[in-house]
């Protein structure tokens, strides 16, 4: 039986120095609940003479992966790179030299995760990736282990601190987005390029990572529907909260008899919904399964030591295995054929937000318009803004299918009583 585990790290920024913070801190408490001391062995750089606050021996840095896959000392490596190439490439080397991974790299497993853990099957190691969704919140480990004997048909909620906490500011202190984000910057929740997060991929690739746990298949990027945040219209927020609603970017992913839908975008969600009251970093996530039904994953989605949080969990349980010696012994094959369904398949209620000429006869005209593609409306209210010279109407509609919002938005574009389709949000939290 080994009587130490060492570590080898890849990275050192954000999360790799909390990962050290942590194991050197909680270094007694990982000793007593393993039996065996964790320590790091090695620690992958780009400069090994960059000054660092770190307890580490400066003598563990190196700028060599070669050193330390090649090194028989080391029993696991943990990436916290970030990136794709070079991440993906160390990972795989890893697995291929017998070495178990740990990884926060929610980039490489959305693009990757199948592919990786097969490799990892094969050569007998462990692929542990909790980090890469949710930060803090043990979202990887519930689906495989805590929920593992129920079958998940929906996951839904917010998955990406930076919009939330966008979001959050712009409702309950008036910010502009502009200076939401730049707050959002200045505490190191947004990258300086903030694409990833506002244009809702990087919620994108946490939803394919879940739903292809969650439904045990193999969904893809290109799967996932996504609409970012910038088309949130001035006034939007405002007029959600007239109606009762709040609007959240939030992922979801559903799995029925006709078959699979993820999305990301900003929906409204009920104020009565617990999703609405979710504020800045945090995430919230709501997973429903037909035995356990509904329940909710809430915590820090963001920052250093919450996302190191995860990453140790993980390693404590592939050291675990390492003790134990049943490292490698779970198959990760799907169960079943990624089957997405088409738009007419997918339902919800829509909010409808049009601009139209203040004229005898446009109400009409445009509940015509909703009439002739099979959907009814809940509530229709003439609104006193004004934009573009014409006057806002609210529509929204009972239960109908995204063809059916897509070809009404399309003849509205179309109508000459509509100067302008102002904006538009899926109902969710709501069914008809």
């Amino acid at each position: 039986m080994k009587n130490e585990i060492n570590i080898g790290l890849l990275g050192f920024g954000v999360v790799g120095s909390g990962v050290a913070k942590i194991l050197h801190e909680h270094r007694d408490d990982l000793s007593h609940k393993l039996g065996v001391p964790v320590k790091i062995n090695k620690v992958l750089v780009k400069d090994v003479n960059k000054k660092r606050n770190t307890d580490l021996s400066a003598d563990i840095f190196t700028t060599d992966l070669d050193e330390i896959i090649a090194d028989p000392t080391i029993d696991l490596i943990v990436e916290v790179i970030g990136g794709t190439s070079e991440a993906k490439q160390a990972i795989e080397r890893s697995l291929r030299s017998g070495k178990g991974v740990v990884t926060a790299n929610k980039d490489v497993m959305a693009q990757s995760g199948l592919e990786l853990l097969q490799l990892a099957d094969e050569n007998r190691c462990d692929l542990f990736y909790e980090a890469s969704v949710g930060g803090g919140i043990p979202l990887i480990r519930t689906l495989e282990d805590g929920l593992a004997s129920d079958r998940i048909h929906a996951i839904t909620g917010i998955v990406n601190g930076t919009t939330n906490f966008i979001l959050t500011k712009m409702k309950h202190e008036k910010k502009t987005y502009e200076e939401a984000l730049q707050e959002a910057t200045e505490l190191g929740f947004a990258e300086a390029d903030p694409s990833a997060d506002v244009d809702g991929i990087d919620a994108a690739r946490k939803m394919v990572i879940l739903a292809s746990l969650a439904f045990s298949t193999d969904v893809r990027m290109e799967d996932v529907f996504v609409r970012g945040m910038k088309e949130i219209r001035k006034g939007d927020l405002e007029l959600a909260d007239q109606f009762g609603y709040t609007i959240k970017m939030a992922g979801s992913a559903k799995k029925d008899e006709a078959g699979i839908e993820v999305a990301v975008e900003p929906v409204f969600v009920p104020n009565s919904h617990p999703l609405a009251s979710v504020n800045n970093e945090f995430n919230a996530v709501y997973v429903y399964g037909d035995a356990v039904g509904e329940t909710m994953f809430y915590g820090p989605g963001a920052g250093s030591l919450p996302t190191a949080t995860s990453v140790t969990g993980d390693i404590v349980a592939a050291c675990r295995n390492l003790l134990l010696g049943v490292n490698g012994k779970r198959l990760h094959a799907p169960q079943f054929k990624c089957k997405i369904k088409s738009d007419s398949q997918k339902y919800a209620r829509y909010f409808h937000r049009i601009s139209v000429k203040d004229e005898v006869g446009v109400l009409t005209r445009l509940s015509a318009v909703y009439s002739n593609h099979g959907a009814s409306l809940a509530t229709v209210i003439q609104h006193a803004d004004r934009n573009n010279g014409g006057v806002d109407l609210i529509m929204i509609t009972h239960e109908i299918s995204r063809q059916q919002h897509l070809d009404i938005m399309n003849e509205l574009q179309n109508t000459p009583e509509v100067i302008e389709v102002l904006s538009f949000y899926r109902v969710e939290g709501e069914t008809r």
